[in-house]
């Protein structure tokens, strides 16, 4: 928040209803704090000046509240505080997956597949050496079947195999050399058969595409255009690289099978464990321990391996652990997915009128979660941006390779990749400033969506375009000597909470708060910690909206057995769906908090009046609010190595009101890095099926000497059901990086690209 004399016009006019109050405030207390009585005409108060140090109650309007610190001080919601986790992480206390060693403890290794696509003639299981074991389809309790969306996967392949590195079999025992030299010995017979590695040729084939979306706006047919402009996009695999491998340990204790393991979603690896075992919920249990990262690759990857481990925990009655090396969890887990996008836009005097756009993905060779990534890279795929006449088409393809799935974003990277480097070679096409060409199709609120839904939250796109301007001096340019220097924009949306009624119908979330007879709150969710700051951002809520210390609000470790279903920490939900939920909550237990012993109180999730979606139509509201970004990325590129320093990122959201504004830059910091790498120089690539970047020799990711200068701002505008006004955050801040910057390199080298990661080769390839 800035000082008084730089007061936000729009906050300003949240917190003082005339410019005589603020004035009156400003007169009377021209210092950083306000008494409440100050002003008797306004609404409520709040603290708005920097180095808050107050005794006052807050009430609360437009999102802003005090927190009770200890020692009788209040901060505002927005104000950084220590995380509530850090402590035991920074003094390396916590507990991982692969730290955990229950007595008696059995290790598992996954015997894979080295065919992508044959029958299983005959495995040949040497004689067992004393304390080595199998496990494999033969094993499974019920049914040898994942549940995600589908139940096609199998928790171990037996008849056939259909991607290199698919799981056939654990070897288990408690010394983990046996494991190793037993399985050189081991004997798979395969009888190949064709297999299909690239989207061409998928889309080639009959019966290869696994799911296709359409749906229309206005009527493209009809409109006349003075330029007809297409083009083809491609964006690569990427893999989330994050810090702990995935792992899971499996007991079975009194009839009841349970789960831990480092992953997003217990009641997805829950359902999964019911599906495989034909028990029910009073008899499977997952129990989230300390996660060291996911980005989306720990959302359905954990249901594979909580069901081989599960299996494995049955059938021994003892501990089992499965952790992947490193190598095997490149090679071998989901992704983000690979796609090709051709994008048409049709243009009259200047302006488009008009869009068809056909993306398709690699989904590998199981629809996992790909369908659901399709349909959100689809339903928002005209962006920021009012096109009255729109052809959309959406595929996922089966091919032989790696099945991919969840990655921040969830295929809002590839659409609006596509999307945002066409608008920036539209405008060049039509010799306009690339900024300026976006704002002239800026959606407004009470406008359509893609979708044709209503924009019914405040729009403020020109609003951040200004302050764009303010921080990054744009369009002034000074160039670099012996450097070529390029800049370029992207301006994305992007929609928090499950698609349409995915919240209403499937998720249907639930919360519980818990006050201790001690006086303290217990919070009963079952959304994950995994770095991002869901512990600290929601005992803030819960804290401000009880006027309480936030040492007094615990937070109960996900446990199937204890905290109620309040759905996956994915699509940027945590926040803006539960964090309400939490808020929802707190204020229905604030008139029990005097009273003695413990009182619960339980909230579901209800779909606000203004969403209309039919998921059959895809028509209508696909999400309840979209938080906005936009960016401006500046880059340098050797003219002899072709080599690419992205210098500087500015970039303006509007994520409503940040319940923190340390934790939001967190997320702008990270999402920023990440996206550098899918742009600049994550180039994966799969060869017959075989991923071939399975190192971080191979594969490179920014490092600290890769991170450009950050330049990062927000907008205040509330949204009416989120907590305190804040909307969604996490995956916004990585997914208009890589247009930004590709758009600079362009820009920078005077040609077009579209591919990413924009490598010297890619460079070199162009030029020459």
């Amino acid at each position: 928040m800035e000082q008084n004399s730089n007061l936000d016009p729009v906050l300003s006019s949240y917190l003082f209803p005339t410019t005589n109050h603020l004035a009156l405030a400003k007169n009377h207390y021209p210092t950083d704090r306000v008494p409440i009585n100050t002003c008797p005409h306004l609404e409520f108060f709040c603290c708005i000046f920097t180095n808050i140090s107050c005794s006052c109650i807050l009430m609360q309007k437009k999102g802003y509240n005090l927190i009770n610190r200890a020692g009788g001080a209040y901060m505002k919601i927005t104000d950084k505080v220590h995380r509530v986790d850090s402590s035991d992480k920074l003094k390396g206390k916590a507990v991982y997956i692969e730290d955990w060693k229950p007595d008696d403890i059995l290790y598992a290794k996954t015997l894979r597949s080295t065919e992508a696509c044959a029958k299983i003639v005959s495995i040949h299981y040497p004689p067992l050496p004393e304390g080595v074991y199998i496990v494999d389809a033969r094993d499974t309790i019920e049914r040898n079947e994942v549940a995600m969306i589908t139940t096609d996967m199998p928790v171990f392949a037996y008849e056939k195999v259909t991607y290199v590195g698919e799981p056939i079999a654990l070897i288990v025992s408690e010394n983990k050399d046996k494991i190793v030299e037993y399985m050189k010995h081991i004997e798979v017979a395969y009888a190949p058969e064709q297999p299909v590695f690239t989207m061409q040729e998928a889309q080639s084939l009959e019966g290869y595409t696994y799911t296709e979306h359409n749906f229309t706006k206005g009527d493209l047919d009809q409109i006349k255009a003075d330029l007809v402009f297409t083009e083809k996009f491609e964006t690569p695999y990427q893999e989330q690289l994050y810090m702990e491998k995935q792992g899971v340990v499996g007991t079975f204790e009194d009839g009841v099978i349970t789960v831990y393991g480092s992953l997003q979603c217990p009641y997805y690896v829950l359902n999964a464990l019911k599906h495989t075992t034909g028990m029910d919920e009073t008899k499977v249990r997952v129990i989230q321990t300390t996660t060291g990262g996911a980005f989306g690759g720990k959302e359905e990857y954990p249901s594979i391996i909580a069901c081989q481990i599960a299996t494995a925990a049955y059938k021994f009655k003892r501990p089992v652990q499965l952790v992947l090396d490193r190598r095997e969890d490149i090679a071998y887990t989901t992704k983000r997915h690979p796609s090709e996008s051709i994008m048409t836009s049709y243009v009259k005097d200047g302006k488009i009128i008009g869009m068809e756009m056909d993306i398709v993905m690699d989904a590998g060779s199981y629809i996992g979660l790909s369908d659901v990534v399709l349909q959100r890279a689809i339903l928002t795929m005209t962006g920021c941006y009012d096109i009255p006449n729109l052809k959309v088409r959406g595929r996922t393809l089966r091919t032989n390779n790696v099945f991919t799935g969840a990655f921040r974003g969830f295929g809002a990277p590839q659409s609006m990749y596509a999307l945002e480097l066409h608008i920036t070679h539209l405008a060049a096409r039509l010799k306009a400033d690339q900024l300026e060409f976006r704002q002239k199709h800026f959606v407004k609120q009470g406008g359509l969506t893609a979708t044709e839904g209503i924009f019914n939250e405040e729009i403020y796109l020109e609003n951040m375009v200004e302050k764009l301007k303010s921080i990054s001096g744009y369009p002034n340019r000074v160039d670099a000597p012996k450097k070529w220097t390029g800049y370029g924009i992207s301006a994305i949306p992007h929609g928090g909470g499950f698609t349409g009624d995915g919240e209403a119908t499937h998720i249907k979330a639930v919360v519980k708060l818990r006050k201790e007879e001690n006086g303290a709150v217990t919070i009963l969710v079952s959304n994950v910690e995994m770095g991002q700051g869901a512990i600290t951002t929601l005992t803030k809520i819960v804290a401000s909206v009880l006027d309480l210390p936030m040492g007094k609000v615990k937070y109960e470790v996900p446990d199937t057995f204890k905290v109620p279903d309040s759905g996956p920490t994915v699509a940027s939900r945590t926040t803006m769906v539960v964090g309400r939920l939490i808020a929802i909550a707190a204020k229905n237990l604030k008139p029990y908090m005097d009273q003695p012993g413990e009182h619960t109180i339980t909230e579901h999730f209800v779909k606000p009046d203004y969403v209309k979606w039919n998921q059959e139509t895809f028509k209508g509201n696909a999400y309840m609010a979209y938080s906005w970004s936009i960016l401006l990325a500046r880059v340098e590129v050797d003219p002899i190595t072709y080599e690419v320093d992205c210098t500087d990122i500015w970039a303006v959201y509007d994520v409503g009101i940040p319940i923190d504004e340390k934790l939001l830059l967190g997320q702008v910091h990270g999402g920023i890095v990440q996206g550098l790498g899918y742009a600049l120089m994550e180039h994966m690539t799969s060869e017959e099926g075989h991923i071939e970047q399975i190192a971080f020799s191979s594969y490179p990711i920014p490092t600290a000497m890769d991170v450009p200068k950050m330049h990062a701002d927000w907008i205040i505008n509330r949204y009416v059901d989120g907590p305190f006004g804040a909307k969604a955050a996490g995956e916004l801040t990585l997914v208009g990086v890589a247009p930004a910057i590709a758009a600079a390199v362009e820009d920078a080298i005077g040609k077009w690209t579209n591919i990413i990661p924009v490598t010297p080769e890619i460079i070199e390839r162009i030029l020459r």
